[in-house]
């Protein structure tokens, strides 16, 4: 009897990703032979006598493009739908996709050959995109160690596979120890002060667990509606506990999934990859690839910002000290208390609460009037195609095409939070534009938030934050997929520079408070009313309610980063707590309690890729509010405007240099003082 051996998914690269047939067993098959194809092809290609575009970089960046394409699903599954089989593939490749990319970067042959491609007098007539990739590839030869003696080099490589291997074990902790610990209250009394929904969302996870009562979880849309309205000051501290705790040696689960030496080694390792390149510290060596080129000037920005913001979160914090002591009675404000506290304040300072225009914000009426804001702005349209295959019922799938019909990009969106599932909120590649001999090859993103799911037959209704939160992961969405870019290497977000990444999202949450998107992107869930003209006004009012604090906690985890990085020695008497604790004391105005291990969970910077680079968030900022500066003296959907962004940011990728690229469309090279008019601190 004949065996027939279906096809692997994984290497069916003639659409988008057949989710429903990808299964764990398919990833090694499939990781090792393209690997292995990859290596043959890559010989083949070196053996030419000489080197240009179209017989060396072309073929090199498409076989690296397909093992991409290879790896998106699996590791987009590993975040979204994760279980224990996949996990294990999934780790088991890692290493083996570190091992490939570091023996690229280490392969003088290669390194050789681009050296020719760009001193060929040829290297003139190529494309800004081409010339870009190029230079980028020397640079990045050189920053991956192509440049160092053999016993170093092999070192390096070594060091890369462990700190692959290392991130992943991180992220993984921080999701079983998330997903370990659950608070299950049986006596209504305890939900005091909770909203409906909050409740009902803690109703369905105890039912989708046979228990009776209400489960709550480190989950945010469950974690943060206990913190920010549980009248119950104990359940409020144990949920704070648990989450700042996670991943540590202090807490609920103390000891187990404890990230504490893991950060050490990670920054270990980090500190000698950077030495082993000649570099003082690990921060002087990523700033390389970034627009801002040298650590003096990142620590120079995030101390000036500190300097014009402790005042006003000073005046927040005192303020809201005052309004706990005076009207209720609370003699010492603790860290579960801030949210709490803060939103009572904000509701009688102001009379507005994020639950008052949560039912303004049901799911379905904010997605399509987001698109209908980019499609004001940009002139595309965006339509659903719902018989595309996903990976979960809820997930959606979109295409946009432009005002001539051009198909321009395509999107999964995955809004809800579930177990096994990543938390946080992230746009991903999926699928690359680039230029084949069929014609353009159409990019595919992932869009993926946690937010509250539908609940006792109510549409999912956001907060006025999540709103924000969507429209800032579309916003990277569309740089990923509205470029005109046609090689992959600086095609959509690739080859931005990381401080200027978070420009197009960023950039996209201001169209969240102008009250004429807002008509578009509002409308009650049972009356189909949009915001009325009270209830806005109290919302701006509120918008820079305590900006001051918000600031200088996004400072705090900046300059934290900056300095892990720099003046850290992870084998010094100082510790990571310690170092911690001393940027606090700089910059901050609110105060955890020691059994505080923010650091244990930080996996922007230990598991994803924002090392020495969460400044970036604030630095973008600056560029966004500028840019959107520009839209507010022209009007917010001026079509002029628009097709400028569109234009000189989102369509140009990473072909060229960022500011120059901000000084073609805002005229002159950004200042802060947007930043500081729309944050409220401007003096």
């Amino acid at each position: 009897m004949n065996t027939v051996t279906e096809p692997n998914p994984l290497l069916d690269f003639s659409g988008l990703p057949r989710f429903r047939a990808i299964r764990p067993e398919h990833v090694t098959a499939a990781v090792d032979r393209v690997i292995a194809e990859n290596r043959e092809a890559r010989e083949r290609l070196l053996a030419q006598p000489a080197f240009n575009w179209d017989n060396f970089a072309q073929p090199l960046e498409d076989m690296n493009e397909r093992l991409n394409r290879l790896w998106s699903p699996v590791s987009h599954l590993n975040s979204v739908m994760n279980n224990e089989a996949l996990r294990q593939e999934y780790n088991e490749n890692l290493p083996k996709l570190s091992e490939y990319y570091t023996e690229l970067t280490h392969d003088e042959r290669l390194y050789a050959a681009y050296k020719q491609i760009a001193a060929d007098s040829g290297f003139a007539a190529f494309s800004a995109a081409q010339k870009k990739i190029v230079e980028n590839t020397l640079r990045d030869f050189r920053l991956g160690g192509a440049e160092l003696p053999p016993v170093k080099k092999a070192r390096f490589k070594e060091i890369q596979k462990e700190l692959s291997a290392l991130s992943s074990t991180f992220s993984e902790n921080v999701l079983d120890a998330t997903q370990a610990w659950d608070l299950r209250i049986v006596d209504e009394r305890d939900l005091a002060g909770l909203p409906d929904d909050a409740r009902a969302l803690a109703r369905q996870s105890a039912e989708g667990q046979g228990i009776p009562g209400w489960r709550f979880t480190l989950e945010q849309p469950s974690f943060l509606a206990v913190m920010t309205h549980a009248d119950n000051r104990d359940m409020r501290r144990l949920m704070y506990e648990a989450y700042v705790t996670r991943a540590s040696d202090r807490g609920p689960n103390a000891g187990k999934w404890d990230n504490t030496p893991l950060i050490l080694k990670i920054l270990r390792l980090r500190r000698e990859a950077a030495a082993l390149l000649g570099y003082r510290n690990y921060a002087e060596y990523a700033l390389q690839t970034r627009m801002a080129k040298k650590v003096p000037e990142v620590l120079a920005f995030l101390h000036d910002l500190a300097a014009r913001a402790k005042a006003a979160a000073r005046r927040d914090f005192e303020e809201l000290t005052t309004y706990a002591a005076d009207k209720h009675a609370i003699g010492r404000l603790e860290a579960w208390d801030i949210a709490y506290y803060g939103e009572k304040l904000q509701h009688a300072k102001y009379h507005f609460a994020q639950e008052d225009v949560r039912p303004y914000f049901p799911a379905a009426r904010v997605v399509t009037g987001m698109f209908r804001v980019v499609e004001r702005l940009y002139g595309i349209r965006i339509d659903e195609k719902p018989d595309a295959e996903t990976w979960h019922p809820d997930v959606r799938f979109f295409e946009i095409h432009d005002e001539v019909g051009e198909l321009r990009g395509r999107f999964y969106l995955d809004l809800y939070a579930r177990a096994n599932k990543r938390g946080g909120a992230w746009m991903d590649d999926c699928i690359h534009r680039k230029r084949t001999a069929s014609g353009v090859q159409v990019p595919v993103a992932y869009l993926t938030c946690n937010f509250s799911p539908p609940v006792e037959g109510k549409p999912a209704l956001f907060t006025h934050d999540e709103v924000q939160t969507l429209f800032h992961e579309f916003g990277h969405g569309l740089h990923h997929m509205l470029t005109r870019i046609d090689h992959v290497g600086v095609s959509g977000i690739n080859g931005v520079a990381w401080d200027a990444v978070e420009l197009p999202s960023q950039f996209m949450e201001n169209w969240c408070w102008e009250r004429e998107a807002l008509n578009l992107i509002s409308g009650h869930f049972e009356t189909g009313e949009t915001i009325p003209p009270a209830l806005y006004e109290r919302m701006y009012a509120a918008k820079n309610f305590q900006s001051g604090m918000q600031c200088v906690r996004q400072l705090e985890f900046a300059l934290f980063d900056m300095q892990l990085h720099t003046e850290f020695d992870p084998d010094g008497s100082q510790t990571v707590q310690e170092l911690l604790d001393a940027v606090r004391r700089e910059v901050a105005v609110v105060f955890p309690p020691d059994f505080n291990r923010f650091q244990n969970g930080f996996s922007h910077v230990f598991a994803g890729g924002y090392a020495a680079g969460y400044y970036s968030y604030k630095w973008a900022e600056v560029l966004s509010a500028d840019a959107f500066g520009k839209f507010e003296e022209r009007g917010i959907f001026d079509a002029t405007t628009g097709r400028e962004f569109l234009e000189n940011i989102l369509e140009q990728g990473g072909a060229h240099d960022p500011m120059e690229l901000f000084v073609r469309f805002r005229g002159r090279k950004p200042t802060i003082d947007a930043l500081l008019r729309h944050s409220g601190l401007a003096a």
